[in-house]
């Protein structure tokens, strides 16, 4: 049985960076994926134009146990090293928003680009593995196409959202069998569920302001049919919370406004005075369709309606589920990984790599950046 430097389980970015590497150092790897074709989450990311990375990534726009944990991977292959591999690949892409950067052509160059450099590097797609054994100081990987032995292993399986796309929990079995804890998983990056609304707001879009504790989110709000979604909302669910406050206009002195509406247009219907700022339905709907004229309520009752509109609460928030989240937050406990190779410090020539770890990025290329910087730093070090 020929044994190989290095196995790395998943095809996924953060794996095949890690195979570049390994190869660049022209170290035998073998690449084990259970899907068909390499880098599928790379496929469907930035709704396929893929968001490849994001100037602002530090440990702030992280969550987990210990977010401090991305910050020498960061350091070592920093954002601007992903956008001058882009160069280097001749990929056409385009900043949409300040430091946040997308592919032109859409998300297979990307794939490509990875392809082109790892080489010849073995793959083997449609693979599961079953089981890893250390063997003295190698590892006999069991899989339902064989076993195979390398002297180190990195587990760059990903999450388990995107079920439909092959995924599995291998990586958190195997570090589980190494000794490493498994912090909860949950979907994140992904919308919620609520009864608080009504179905005839969807397709509604707005800029709102979340606030989540102490932490506040200024985004892009999208009424859905079964809640609410959007960017604003996605990046809520990265806080383990059901119960926040929306602000529907961030930018307004609502009360104010509708104050000075009662004294000077005081003829005027609330929901039209409230439709200059809000959509109409959601000013409907704020109103509970009360056609009154806005000098027909008292300044409390507009200071009750323009709380409404500002701290609108919500307290039955549920994930849609891991169909359809873009992350799985929780995974491989950091505590025992060393942040700066990727190693396990419980078990030598065991790395990890990306979102198999307790590691979630915010919204905006900030986890495929993580899973580069993570395979760079491990395939500098298996």
């Amino acid at each position: 049985m020929k044994t190989y430097d290095v196995i790395i389980i998943g095809a996924g970015a953060g794996g095949l960076k890690a195979a570049s590497e390994l190869h660049a150092r022209n170290k035998s790897v073998l690449v084990i994926d259970m899907g068909n074709k390499p880098a599928r989450k790379v496929a469907v990311s930035g709704g396929g134009k893929c968001n490849f990375t994001n100037m602002a990534a530090d440990f702030t726009r992280y969550f987990g146990n210990n977010p401090h944990f991305v910050k020498s991977a960061l350091a070592q292959y920093s954002p601007q090293d992903t956008l001058n591999w882009i160069k280097k690949h001749k990929i056409k892409y385009y900043e949409k928003e300040p430091g946040r950067f997308f592919c032109v052509n859409g998300a297979n160059d990307i794939a490509n680009a990875l392809m082109k450099d790892i080489g010849n590097t073995e793959i083997k797609y449609n693979t599961t593995v079953n089981d890893v054994i250390r063997s003295g100081d190698a590892f006999l990987i069991k899989t339902d196409n064989g076993d195979f032995k390398s002297n180190g292993i990195i587990v760059a399986s990903g999450g388990v959202s995107y079920p439909n796309l092959g995924v599995s929990n291998i990586g958190h079995i195997i570090a589980k069998k190494f000794g490493h804890k498994i912090g909860p998983i949950r979907p994140a990056l992904c919308a919620i569920k609520t009864k608080c609304f009504d179905s005839e707001l969807a397709g509604i879009s707005l800029p709102v302001e979340i606030k989540i504790g102490k932490n506040i989110i200024r985004d892009d709000l999208l009424f859905t049919h079964f809640g609410i979604g959007g960017p604003a909302v996605y990046r809520a669910t990265l806080f383990d919370r059901h119960d926040f406050i929306i602000n529907f206009a961030p930018n307004t002195d609502i009360e104010n406004v509708l104050l000075n509406a009662k004294r000077n247009n005081g003829k005027r219907n609330l929901t039209n005075v409230m439709a200059d700022i809000l959509p109409q339905k959601l000013a409907r709907f704020i109103c509970k369709n009360d056609t009154r004229n806005i000098a027909d309520y008292t300044d409390l009752q507009i200071k009750e309606i323009a709380k409404r509109i500002t701290q609108f609460e919500i307290n039955d928030a549920k994930s849609i589920g891991l169909q359809s989240a873009e992350v799985t937050a929780g995974g491989v406990s950091v505590d025992k990984i060393s942040s700066k190779t990727m190693e396990s410090l419980l078990c030598p020539n065991l790395f990890f790599v990306g979102e198999v770890m307790d590691i979630t990025g915010d919204l905006g290329g900030f986890n495929l950046q993580w899973a580069f910087s993570s395979g760079f730093v491990a395939g500098n070090n298996a």
